[in-house]
């Protein structure tokens, strides 16, 4: 027989997704979401997207109240809602704390009372800071940020402290923590809660740290979403995608599909309790590489990338999945080939209209000194 499960933020880009693979499964879905204007536009009401299954509940995690009546009668809880992005995190402080760590906090005193089954917690690539490296010997290295002056120079490379150049290389879990930004703190303080509050009330936990999730329903129009639909928005407008450094950054790109998979598997497989494991493509590819991809199949590639050759304080050089962990304890696989979900990205697209947004943002980071 099925669960009866909560999704928070269930109405956004991955949830929605989660909601339809647990129906799917036969799981009973509710799904509490404030429609955040920056990703739902205008407009609150239930999303078309949104599975006709799903019960929705309007409102805010943080709202007692609220979260108390959407947590009746539930078996199990996704803790997906949260405000999402590196840039904004460092301005918009307060909010983002509030968001992610408070209400998270708020969403845990009452499973500490009456304890769920299962809890599945949304946490994130960015609590790596820099990924993982090697030096030329072979050893493993774990880099610090790069400095200030390195960056100013458009040095972009990671070396170091002796100066030597460094390989990146997959990053496992077992990598140490590096907070670079207010968002990232908060994704960390989410996991880390779940998995403690889990622990200490028998509360069956896994924290999934996904990396860049790309696929239908993204938000086109939020400049701080993943820079796949940052770059989709930009070209749909006949805008050239706005690259920060050289584009040579290296990034984990996995389909929406993969990741709700994940999810699932999650849930259902006992051997995942207490546990963060990453989820992603465990491909790396440059930012430039992926701006040429997405302008290809959308028949756009007359509109080369502005490749600005400044820097985005929080930003980091390169950063790509080590699945291994995943896939031997949930049997996680990606399956969506790069190809196959730009492909299924560019015909929904088709049917989008988006406002380009990105001038706007990056003169808000410039004017708060967050460029160099």
């Amino acid at each position: 027989m099925g669960l009866h499960i909560l999704v928070t933020g269930g109405a956004g880009f991955l949830g929605s997704h989660v909601a339809d693979a647990l129906i799917d499964r036969g799981h009973q879905v509710r799904a509490l979401d404030n429609l955040a204007p920056q990703v739902h536009g205008s407009s609150q009401s239930r999303p078309a997207y949104l599975n006709a299954d799903v019960e929705f509940v309007p409102g805010d995690v943080r709202e007692r109240d609220t979260l108390r009546r959407a947590l009746r009668g539930i078996d199990a809880v996704y803790h997906f809602a949260a405000a999402v992005g590196v840039g904004q995190s460092m301005y918009e402080i307060a909010h983002y704390t509030s968001v992610n760590t408070l209400g998270t906090a708020v969403l845990l005193e009452p499973l500490a009372r009456r304890p769920v089954q299962r809890l599945v917690v949304a946490s994130s690539m960015s609590i790596y800071g820099e990924g993982l490296y090697c030096t030329p010997a072979g050893a493993p290295y774990v880099a610090e940020e790069r400095p200030l002056a390195q960056l100013k120079a458009g040095q972009w490379e990671v070396r170091s402290e002796a100066g030597e150049p460094l390989t990146p290389i997959p990053t496992p879990e077992t990598k140490p923590p590096s907070l670079a930004s207010v968002y990232a703190l908060s994704k960390y303080d989410q996991e880390r809660m779940c998995l403690v509050v889990g622990r200490a009330y028998g509360i069956a936990t896994t924290a999934l740290r996904f990396f860049n999730i790309y696929g239908p329903r993204q938000a086109l129009s939020n400049p701080y979403t993943g820079v796949l639909a940052i770059f989709a928005s930009s070209l749909l407008n006949d805008h050239a995608p706005v690259i920060f450094e050289d584009g040579r950054q290296q990034r984990d790109f996995v389909s929406v599909h993969d990741v709700a998979d994940a999810c699932c598997l999650a849930l259902e497989q006992p051997a995942a309790v207490g546990q963060a494991f990453n989820i992603g493509s465990g491909v790396a590819y440059t930012v430039r590489e992926i701006a040429a991809r997405i302008a290809q199949v959308l028949g756009k590639e007359d509109l080369e990338p502005e490749i600005t050759g400044r820097y985005r304080v929080g930003d980091i050089r390169h950063c790509f999945a080590d699945v291994t962990r995943a896939r031997d304890v949930l049997g996680y696989t990606s399956r969506v080939t790069l190809d196959t979900g730009l492909t299924e990205l560019a015909g929904w697209l088709a049917s989008q209209r988006a406002t380009d947004r990105v001038a706007e943002a990056s003169a808000e980071l410039a004017a708060r000194g967050l460029t160099v």
